[in-house]
């Protein structure tokens, strides 16, 4: 056997880049999560676009306390995404616990961790792309229980909206949320939509609903939003780009980009 050589260094002239990729996209998600990586993958990461993910402790069941219980945390990962180094944008994808927190604590606490960032919920994202569809009467469907969905309606009629009607489905874990299949979220979509309502907003970043966002606006003959969709048409608004997402938004300009700053 030879003996082990130290590797030759090529002394070769060191070219680089100014940056890995030209915008980047943080990412702030529950540890339970399966479903808004791969989202962002399909709908924002690209050539130009690097996303970068820091996940945050959970624990099922979904209720308003547990929902609460992780916002010590979020200055931490928030910390975690790329330290020292520049992000354009970052989304806290949790929409039930954007609602129990509030939009505003969460954008305090992740700029702890991250100064100088735009800030992106789902409840902030969902209320501009409803905006941005001209939406005022609108019907909501969550997967939560009773309890966890009761504060998603308020929140609407808070910035504006009316509530036709809010529909839930009972279930209090993020993980069962994610299994629902196509056909189940097809049909649930079209129960909760109430007559004459401008639009569906579909609740929770854990549901498997933005990648058939335009089947069910298909079947509805409404704009439909969901969580994932709202979040991945803001992000990509605000570093300048165009989402790659299947759903009438796709084409729509994001009507007051401040609103996450």
């Amino acid at each position: 056997m030879s003996a082990a050589r130290p590797p030759r260094r090529l002394d070769l002239p060191l070219g680089f880049d100014a940056d890995p990729v030209a915008r980047r996209i943080g990412l702030v998600i529950l540890a339970t999560d399966h479903t808004t990586e791969p989202d962002f993958a399909r709908m924002v990461a690209g050539p130009r676009i690097g996303v970068y993910v820091a996940r945050v402790a959970y624990a099922n069941p979904t209720t308003p306390a547990n929902l609460r219980a992780m916002r010590p945390d979020l200055a931490r990962a928030a910390a975690l995404l790329l330290p020292d180094e520049r992000l354009d944008a970052i989304c806290y994808s949790c929409t039930s616990a954007s609602i129990v927190i509030g939009d505003e604590a969460i954008a305090a606490a992740i700029r702890e961790g991250k100064p100088g960032v735009p800030v992106v919920t789902p409840t902030r994202a969902a209320v501009e792309a409803l905006r941005a569809h001209g939406a005022l009467r609108i019907s909501i469907l969550t997967p939560y229980t009773q309890e966890t969905a009761a504060s998603v309606a308020p929140y609407f009629e808070a910035h504006g909206f009316a509530v036709a009607a809010l529909s839930c489905l009972g279930l209090e874990d993020d993980r069962q949320m994610a299994r629902l299949d196509a056909a189940t979220l097809i049909e649930a979509a079209r129960a909760a939509l109430a007559p004459g309502s401008d639009a569906l907003f579909v609740s929770c970043t854990a549901l498997r609903s933005a990648a058939i966002a335009a089947e069910t606006e298909r079947a509805l003959g409404v704009p439909v939003v969901t969580s994932n969709v709202a979040t991945a048409w803001a992000c990509a608004r605000l570093v300048d780009e165009s989402p790659r997402v299947d759903a009438r938004l796709a084409a729509l300009p994001l009507p007051d980009p401040a609103a996450f700053a």
